[in-house]
């Protein structure tokens, strides 16, 4: 998919493909205001939590290095028949506001279809699970002491400016689980200075920083946080170790008696079949299983009750395979495997482009078949119908495949 977003970070942090992700920090400039202005505004984001039923943690409000209870700024919404749907009271979210604080929603891609489709391409671009995570500070809010992430990090400042250090790392690729705990910061610091609108920073995994607005004076500061989780050696070997139920050997008691032996038969046999299993399953495999075990994403399922089928877009996690077989072609993903004519390849990489498709253009493009496609691909989930709100998700960042 060719989104806007993705290609003016790779641009700004001057990177010529994935393979920089993680390596090291890198920091630029979009180079593009109307683009930076197309992704999100402060109102836009106060629109968000305006409308929707948020609880903590997803959405959460910290004054002075400190989490505002949510009973300030939360009021239930009471229908008519006594129904209670607690929602954000914007007044008291306001004052918050004004006096200085720091906004958080977590997962902004589950609410805002800009935001879902830039992560969605971001995932096909890095073959990684990604998510967006948004920070509105106000005034002389101060953000987060210095921490780490347990995964890279691209942040784009969207609107105002806020005062960033960024450190090296105390250990070597740190990680949730791990056997050190990895809380006594560096004193390297590999970069400090102001984040203004439009600049983008990288900060691979396990690099301490911090932001802060405190000293700032009256201003605001918007930015989005897209977090992306490689995998790890250690992610293969819990693969391996699901995969090892299918032997008889792993499934059986280990004998505290027989392993203890020097040598012991029991002990061997499990080290051989241990090796053989490794030897069967590389990394490789593991990375490929990866994306199809990546469950079917959300999306307005389609009902001909409801309209006919005009335009649909691809909307799995990751970019569908389209194997030919001669005859036939099959499209692998999410962990379905489709087989259809040959002839049905030029919709096929139409439809699955990841871009919008208006049916009617794509017909006199690649022929009437692509109708007929597109309504399998849909009633799979590999496809979803493009819904106007869907569609306001790509305007002006992914262009029509069809044009």
């Amino acid at each position: 998919m060719e989104h806007q977003l993705v290609g003016a970070i790779e641009r700004a942090l001057g990177w010529t493909g994935v393979e920089e992700l993680g390596k090291g920090f890198a920091r630029g400039n979009l180079g593009d205001p109307a683009l930076v202005s197309r992704v999100l505004t402060p109102n836009r984001l106060l629109d968000i939590a305006m409308r929707r039923s948020l609880n903590r943690p997803q959405f959460r409000c910290f004054q002075q290095g400190e989490e505002v209870h949510p009973a300030i700024y939360y009021t239930d919404s009471v229908s008519p028949r006594g129904q209670s749907i607690p929602m954000v009271n914007m007044r008291s979210l306001g004052r918050l506001l004004d006096e200085g604080a720091t906004l958080i929603l977590d997962q902004l891609n589950t609410f805002d279809p800009t935001m879902e489709v830039a992560c969605r391409a971001l995932q096909w671009w890095s073959h990684e699970r990604v998510q967006v995570n948004a920070y509105l500070t106000t005034n002389d809010a101060s953000g987060f002491p210095l921490h780490w992430d347990d995964h890279d990090v691209v942040i784009v400042q969207l609107a105002g400016e806020k005062e960033w250090e960024v450190r090296g790392t105390s250990r070597t690729a740190p990680m949730y689980r791990d056997a050190d705990p990895n809380t006594t910061p560096t004193d390297e610091i590999v970069w400090s200075g102001a984040m203004r609108t439009g600049d983008v920073m990288h900060i691979p995994r396990g690099h301490w920083h911090q932001a802060t607005r405190t000293g700032s004076g009256s201003g605001k500061s918007l930015h989005v946080t897209f977090g992306i989780t490689k995998r790890t050696g250690a992610s293969w070997l819990a693969w391996l170790a699901d995969w090892c139920r299918e032997e008889e050997i792993f499934r059986h008691d280990l004998d505290r008696h027989g392993l203890g032996r020097p040598n012991g038969a029991r002990s061997e046999a499990l080290a051989e079949a241990a090796t053989r299993l490794i030897g069967e399953r590389s990394p490789a495999d593991f990375l490929a299983a990866y994306e199809q075990a990546a469950a079917l994403p959300r999306h307005v399922p389609f009902l001909d009750i409801l309209g006919s089928l005009d335009a649909v877009v691809c909307t799995t996690h990751f970019l569908p395979r389209i194997q030919e077989n001669g005859e036939t072609v099959d499209v692998v993903a999410s962990g379905k495997k489709l087989t259809l004519a040959a002839k049905a390849v030029p919709a096929l990489r139409l439809l699955l482009s990841g871009r919008p498709v208006r049916l009617e253009q794509a017909a006199a493009l690649v022929g009437a078949e692509v109708v007929e496609v597109a309504e399998i691909l849909v009633k799979e989930e590999m496809c979803a119908t493009l819904t106007p709100e869907l569609s306001s998700g790509y305007t002006g960042l992914v262009t029509n495949a069809a044009s």
